[in-house]
Formats: C-alpha cells, sequence, structure tokens
C-alpha cells in the first residue's frame, strides 16, 4: 500500500463513527477539481508503510472505531486487500471511498467480509462524466459499481461535488434519474452533494 496521507481522527469521513484516513496515492481520474490532486499521478512522497500504520492504528484502540481508506483512488493499489484485512483483524470497522471505477475489485472486498461501508462519487449525468472525470471513463463500469451498492448488500452512501462550470440543473436531473433507473426502484440510502470550495 501506497500511503500519502493520514488525518489521525475525523468525525466526518465515517457516519457516526471516530475514525483516522488514510490516503493512497494514484489515480485513473482527472477531475479539474480535486482537493487530493496531488495524490493522483502516483508520485506523492509515501509517508509512512503499511506496519506502521498498523503500529499507529494499535496506540488507538478504545479511541477510534473505524478506518476510512481514500486517495487517490484505493481500488487500484493492489494490496488493498490484505491490507483491510490487518485493519478489521484489529476489531476496526472499515470504509473505501472510491470513484467506482472498479466494480470488481469493490465486490471482492464486499464478499471478503473486507468491508463496512463504501462512499462512491457520482461525477455527473453520463454525458458529461468524461469532461467532469478529466479521463476516458467506462461508463459500464461506473453503472455496475451503482447496481451493485443500490442492492444494499453493503452500508454506502453517494457522493457529488458541484462546479458551476461542470454542472447545472440539467444535468443534475439527468444525473438523479440516471442513477434512480440503475436502482430499480429501490430507495437511495444516501446521496450527499456539496458544493465544490476552492481551498
Amino acid at each position: 500500500m501506497k500511503i500519502a496521507g493520514l488525518q489521525k481522527l475525523t468525525l466526518l469521513d465515517y457516519p457516526t463513527k471516530t475514525a483516522c484516513t488514510v490516503f493512497t496515492t494514484g489515480c485513473n481520474f482527472r477531475c479539474p477539481f480535486c482537493h487530493n490532486g496531488e495524490l493522483l499521478d502516483g508520485s506523492a512522497e509515501i509517508i509512512m508503510d503499511e506496519q506502521e500504520f498498523l503500529t499507529f492504528l494499535s496506540k488507538r484502540k478504545g479511541l477510534l472505531d473505524a478506518v476510512c481508506v481514500s486517495g487517490g483512488e484505493p481500488t487500484l493499489q493492489p494490496g488493498l486487500g490484505a491490507f483491510l484485512e490487518q485493519i478489521k483483524a484489529m476489531g476496526y470497522l472499515t470504509k473505501l471511498d472510491t470513484n467506482g471505477s472498479r466494480p470488481e475489485v469493490l465486490k471482492e472486498l464486499v464478499s471478503r467480509n473486507l468491508l463496512d461501508y463504501v462512499a462512491m462519487d457520482i461525477k455527473n449525468c453520463p454525458r458529461r462524466y468524461e469532461e467532469t472525470a478529466g479521463a476516458s471513463v467506462r461508463l459500464d463500469k461506473i453503472e455496475e459499481s451503482i447496481r451493485f451498492l443500490t442492492e444494499e448488500r453493503i452500508d454506502y452512501e453517494f457522493r457529488t461535488t458541484v462546479v458551476e462550470q461542470l454542472h447545472d440543473g440539467e444535468s443534475i436531473n439527468r444525473m438523479g434519474e440516471w442513477v434512480a433507473a440503475l436502482a430499480q426502484g429501490k430507495k437511495i440510502k444516501r446521496w450527499f452533494v456539496q458544493p465544490f470550495a476552492d481551498r
């Protein structure tokens, strides 16, 4: 695991839980509004190895409930499953932040009971998805992840960052209709929509 950042305490990233967030480096999207842009190309400095992080967790038992794995795009990390396995063995809940581009990894992690919560970004309506992601996107993969999460095999949320130059009323309405159709009548559990803040 390439760990390029650590937030030692967050009360926001895992609903109702105290957590830490570990940031992995490397992403297959290039969203122009990304708050973690320094992590995208995989060249960010690695701040600790897995063992150092696990040592940190061992000292936080009783203080933290959960570990959030964010990025970058964590599903690109070949050691993600083994990493989560070690965290779960220590008794922590686990949450994954993902862009949903690798549903096969998401499904495998859930099937192995290595995740307790997933937050997936929904970038925009299909017509403007690649423009918003800043990269070539296989929409069928995004749709597969959306369908999988709305089956409610695991607790989840969707998230959308609204950017004035990329979103308007029409694109937001079309995005909602698209996701609702993929959910096939199931109610979306949580969908957080936040305005982009340039910081």
